[in-house]
């Protein structure tokens, strides 16, 4: 798809985030998934915040596809709040058509990421999507959506909601894997929100880092 400069409201964070790296630096780091090894810059200070880091939850999702020999190939995927972009760079390597979304101020870290890692004709775009409001932009048929730590504010938890039920048709599979945080209620969300809209399974466990990986999917009439 050709994406635009979306809005930046609907799931923008409603705190200072960009204070909770108060020194400016970039980090590369280099990780091995699939047989494929992923060079990810991380630009912290730089006004991101929560999306600057590669959060554990996306190293165990990473972990997942290789486990389970996910094949991607020819599937339309779309990763929601990527952060680094790994997830859904990783998807792409693994012949995903691949739509990489976080928030407009995300994006040039993922643009940099995919940049280094992806040359081959399955490059991702990269799109500002902010839940609630720009997912109708996007399709209706991807044969999978992606997040890793996309659930820890309860603020946003209707307008992913709302995403979800946009993205999501008959045939798809959401894969959302999630460091389980009492305090965002995110056992709450998993448990309780979205078992109203949705088929959930939890499918892996890491119980020493406390990440849960769920696969949703719409309820079949």
């Amino acid at each position: 798809m050709q994406c635009e400069e979306m809005s930046v409201l609907g799931d923008e964070l409603p705190l200072d985030v960009g204070s909770l790296f108060s020194d400016t630096y970039t980090e590369e780091s280099r990780y091995r998934f699939c047989g494929r090894e992923l060079r990810i810059t991380q630009h912290f200070g730089a006004n991101l915040g929560v999306a600057a880091p590669v959060w554990d939850a996306a190293l165990y999702l990473c972990s997942f596809f290789e486990e389970q020999k996910l094949n991607f190939k020819g599937k339309k995927v779309i990763e929601l709040g990527a952060g680094t972009g790994i997830v859904g760079i990783l998807a792409s390597l693994l012949g995903g058509r691949v739509t990489v979304t976080d928030l407009t101020h995300a994006l040039p870290q993922i643009r940099k990421n995919v940049s280094a890692n992806v040359s081959s004709d399955h490059v991702p775009d990269v799109c500002a999507l902010s839940w609630g409001i720009d997912q109708v932009h996007f399709s209706q048929d991807y044969d999978f959506v992606l997040g890793a730590d996309i659930v820890y504010l309860k603020e946003t938890y209707d307008l992913l909601i709302q995403t979800l039920q946009h993205l999501c048709g008959p045939q798809t599979t959401i894969l959302l894997s999630s460091k389980m945080r009492e305090e965002h209620g995110t056992m709450d969300f998993f448990q309780n929100i979205l078992p109203q809209y949705f088929n959930v399974e939890i499918v892996k466990r890491d119980a020493e880092d406390n990440i849960n990986i769920y696969r949703v999917t719409r309820f079949q009439n």
